[in-house]
């Protein structure tokens, strides 16, 4: 009798794979709300992820105030819970991040609506929403001062809480280092 030959590694390797893993279903409701964002802005937004409780979307800078004010005016997403930023130094973009809730609207109570941005780091700058939502002051503020983006149209991009002598690059940018580390 012939002996058997091994099976070879790529034959084991497929055979030992996973099943390649399925995305879950989008919930009912927040595919809704993003059908309806998409329904009124098209290409403009593109929906980053459908989850539980939680919807982010992206737009291009000059259109964060049209969209922010159309989701608070239609959709009822009507304060602004907080406003983050992230650096992305291999795109040379920053990422800001408005969380939207609602008061208003029981059914949106709990969900949490991510309305995103990038900007370039060179010239990091994006309109204010702070005549959309008047709780983004500090926290434009704050992303100003710890990402260095500068807010058009905001009336205190200034400093809060770092000195107002820092003369080294905004710290929460992935290149900054402390001192003497």
């Amino acid at each position: 009798m012939p002996a058997k030959q091994p099976a070879s590694a790529a034959a084991k390797t497929a055979a030992s794979a996973p099943p390649p893993k399925k995305e879950p279903e989008a919930p009912p409701f927040e595919k809704g709300l993003a059908e309806e964002i998409k329904k009124q802005f098209g290409e403009l937004v593109k929906v980053v992820f459908i989850k539980p409780l939680r919807i982010k979307i992206q737009v291009e800078s000059r259109d964060i105030v049209a969209v922010a004010t159309f989701l608070r005016d239609s959709m009822g997403f009507d304060h602004a819970e907080s406003v983050a930023g992230t650096d992305y130094p291999k795109d040379n973009q920053i990422e800001v991040i408005y969380h939207l809730g609602s008061y208003t609207r029981e059914d949106l109570g709990a969900h949490v609506l991510a309305l995103a941005a990038r900007t370039g780091r060179d010239d990091a700058r994006l309109p204010t929403l702070i005549d959309v939502y008047k709780s983004v002051e500090y926290h434009e503020r704050e992303t100003f001062e710890m990402l260095g983006v500068y807010f058009e149209g905001h009336p205190r991009n200034e400093r809060f809480l770092l000195p107002e002598d820092w003369a080294d690059i905004p710290p929460l940018r992935k290149d900054f280092r402390i001192k003497g580390r």
